[in-house]
């Protein structure tokens, strides 16, 4: 069965964004940027929320800006042939390889691990990934950590009152002193 992912960037002090929504702090070297393209060869599909859709929306004509290395031209052909799921009520279309959802988050997740297929199934986005975690549809969460302290924004562990037990599955420290963790929710058999 797929699993689900939930795998962003986040300061130390556990925020996707600061309070004025910035994310500058979180731009990846080379060696980290590198690490996130070979996570994203592992996904076979990504769902994500309207804010994140359009905040990613620059990788889908990237490929024709001059000015991308070649990293990042690898990067926007995986992006731009991945398939997406976005999850809104105020778009109309979405571009490229998405489509809009037709059903809410579990039954799209229900969906989707029934199909035939490899690659896990990402959530990206903080106000879905929220959902998903209180659904309990999350199976592993997976953290670039930037020594950096933001003091607010958005938080990348959503806020409830449920214990989720982890279990350690990866750990590396970055040369620029960024930590990527790599935990999978612990099931009671």
């Amino acid at each position: 069965m797929r699993s689900v992912t939930y795998s962003m960037s986040i300061s130390l002090d556990g925020y996707i964004v600061g309070p004025d929504g910035g994310f500058d702090w979180s731009e990846p070297d080379e060696e980290v940027f590198r690490f996130a393209t070979e996570e994203i060869r592992e996904v076979g599909v990504h769902l994500l929320g309207r804010r994140l859709y359009e905040t990613m929306l620059y990788w889908e004509s990237a490929d024709h800006d001059p000015a991308l290395e070649a990293s990042e031209l690898v990067w926007a052909a995986l992006w731009q042939a991945l398939p997406k799921v976005v999850f809104s009520t105020t778009l109309a279309t979405v571009q490229g390889s998405a489509r809009l959802a037709s059903g809410g988050l579990t039954e799209e997740i229900e969906r989707l691990r029934a199909e035939p297929g490899s690659g896990s199934i990402a959530i990206g986005g903080a106000t879905l990934a929220a959902e998903a975690a209180a659904l309990g549809l999350i199976d592993e969460y997976r953290a670039r950590i930037y020594p950096v302290l933001v003091g607010g924004g958005i938080p990348f562990f959503p806020q409830r009152e449920r214990r989720v037990d982890l279990e350690l599955v990866e750990t590396r420290l970055f040369a620029s002193k960024v930590v990527y963790v790599r935990y999978r929710v612990a099931r009671s058999h």
